[in-house]
């Protein structure tokens, strides 16, 4: 991947964080909302830790693509390079290995 392609898996990747992390903090505060307006003791506390779920699953959202942006390393590359080894090292085994003769097929007769 050359450069320009990594500055826009860069720039895809942050745009993508931003959108999910602002719709789990939307969601997080119509969470609030409701909880809130809840008359039972033990649903106001089920909302109260959604959305503090939702507030750390933004939090580790946004860090960890802001992390890869900062570092411009796309997280994806490695994991290309790795399978694209591996089907070298197949393909070269592939070509050392001998041709097998195919087994006999019975006559339709028989």
């Amino acid at each position: 991947m050359g450069p320009m392609g990594l500055m826009f898996m860069l720039k895809t990747m942050g745009l993508a964080a931003f959108i999910s992390t602002v719709l789990l903090l939307a969601v997080s505060f119509f969470v609030l909302v409701t909880a809130r307006k809840a008359e039972e003791q033990w649903l106001k506390v089920f909302g109260y830790v959604v959305a503090i779920l939702l507030w750390i699953s933004a939090a580790i959202v946004f860090s960890g693509v802001m992390s890869a942006m900062a570092s411009k390393k796309c997280p994806r590359s490695p994991m290309k390079m790795q399978g694209m080894m591996k089907d070298r090292k197949f393909m070269k085994m592939r070509e050392k290995m001998p041709e097998a003769p195919m087994p006999a097929q019975p006559e339709p007769g028989e």
